[in-house]
């Protein structure tokens, strides 16, 4: 494999990661407001967004 498959499989995994991240979120706060999971998905857009759920360096310290 090389690098560069290598580096886009990682930033495909990293990119997957966050979009469950966001999803568990989601799915969390919809059943705190007595929403059904169901409704509660993750919308893919083709644009870069500004929020990203990514971790951060708080939770490290």
């Amino acid at each position: 494999m090389s690098i560069q498959d290598q580096a886009r499989a990682l930033m495909v995994r990293h990119r997957q990661m966050i979009r469950n991240r966001e999803q568990s979120m989601l799915t969390r706060q919809a059943n705190e407001v007595g929403m059904p999971s169901e409704s509660a998905q993750v919308m893919q857009s083709n644009h870069g967004s500004t929020e990203n759920y990514d971790r951060s360096n708080v939770g490290l310290s």
